[in-house]
């Protein structure tokens, strides 16, 4: 046995030990990881709100408090404004739903010329197998409900802690990261943190935009139906719809739809229709052309790096895909040499022409065509 064999399969050993010693580590720390990729993104996009302030004399640890103490506050408010509409929907369904019961089973003995009562329908649902098992499975589920609610709150703390201790010490974390670079590395650092800074304000101006569209759009068909509320329902879809990635349509579109079922079933209907048909003009259209001009990226870029970023990251790489890009885009943009382009009618899509070319060479490739022939 050669003397380096034994040494080679020790080392061999301690690079798979050292590997999945590494990837258990990387797997027990996703989620922190995670956590404070969001709370990065998160402090990019307060920072031009916190620099101008503290150009103003206001301490950053101070102004940071502040722009949070807004956020949460209009959070807050909106989301008391929203509960309690919900909760008075929700006692009008409840008092008009024999009502609504009525109208489905008068129609269906028009239809089907059957001979049913609303009594015999709520003992038949009262005393049903699967909403006995609903029941328990509920009473069970409790417990994991509470648990992700509180785990949910644990995160979002976390973020904003990491997000608040980001934007406030954003100097001090600067300097600290360029004094173990050189120079002409801290410059290049610095380029790249304020570059990140634009784009990302650039990605929560669009999406702030997108918003306002929306909004204004379900709150004009809000208005022809005559649903109540449609100024508080018009913000919470517009806000849900752009903020919440994935799901946020679903959850935007579901409120619209049972204050309008209360008023009229049909109306539900209606707002599910428009819903999708918005949903996909935003995706296709409105998306792409706002995210182009506000980040500066193709419109397939975007689309694709949302994409991307679903499929590695799920939601949360949904939601700053599109900031990271057009990051990591305008970072290499700076080192990539770029020429004049040939004035050619083929860059612009068209054809070459042989107009103004030299009579001799028509003559040559005439010539040339003739013998193949």
């Amino acid at each position: 046995m050669p003397g380096w064999l034994p040494r080679a399969m020790v080392l061999a050993l301690a690079l798979y030990g050292c590997f999945q010693l590494g990837s258990w580590a990387f797997y027990q720390l996703v989620g922190l990881l995670t956590n404070v990729l969001i709370a990065f993104f998160l402090a990019l996009a307060i920072e031009p709100a916190v620099s101008r302030m503290a150009v103003r004399g206001i301490r950053r640890g101070l102004a940071t408090f502040l722009v949070f103490l807004a956020v949460l506050v209009f959070g807050a408010g909106f989301v008391v404004l929203l509960g309690s509409m919900l909760a008075g929907q929700i006692v009008d369904m409840v008092e008009e739903f024999p009502k609504y019961l009525d109208s489905v089973i008068s129609w269906v003995n028009d239809t089907f010329h059957t001979e049913l009562s609303r009594v015999e329908v709520q003992d038949s649902l009262l005393h049903s197998d699967w909403l006995q098992r609903y029941v328990q499975n509920s009473a069970t589920g409790v417990l994991d409900v509470s648990t992700t609610v509180l785990g949910g709150l644990f995160r979002l703390l976390t973020i904003f802690l990491f997000s608040f201790y980001f934007a406030a010490d954003g100097p001090r974390l600067r300097r600290a990261l360029c004094s173990v670079l050189p120079p002409s590395r801290q410059t290049e650092v610095l380029r790249a943190w304020e570059i990140a800074v634009d784009k990302t304000g650039g990605y929560i101006y669009s999406r702030g935009l997108m918003a306002l569209i929306s909004g204004a759009a379900h709150y004009v068909l809000l208005v022809v139906l005559g649903v109540p509320y449609a100024p508080a329902l018009a913000v919470w879809v517009g806000l849900v719809s752009q903020f919440i990635p994935t799901i946020g349509t679903y959850l935007a579109g579901a409120l619209p739809m049972l204050i309008a079922f209360t008023v009229d079933p049909w109306y539900a209907l209606w707002v599910l229709g428009f819903v999708v048909v918005y949903q996909q003009f935003e995706n296709y259209v409105l998306q792409p052309k706002l995210t182009s001009k506000t980040v500066d990226i193709h419109p397939a870029v975007a689309f694709g790096s949302v994409v991307a970023g679903t499929a590695l990251m799920g939601a949360v790489g949904a939601l700053i895909a599109i900031p990271a890009v057009a990051t990591l885009q305008a970072f290499l943009g700076a080192y990539v040499k770029r020429y004049d382009v040939t004035d050619d009618p083929r860059v612009h899509g068209g054809h070459r022409s042989h107009r103004g070319e030299p009579v001799l060479s028509r003559v040559l490739r005439t010539v040339r065509r003739r013998r193949r022939g």
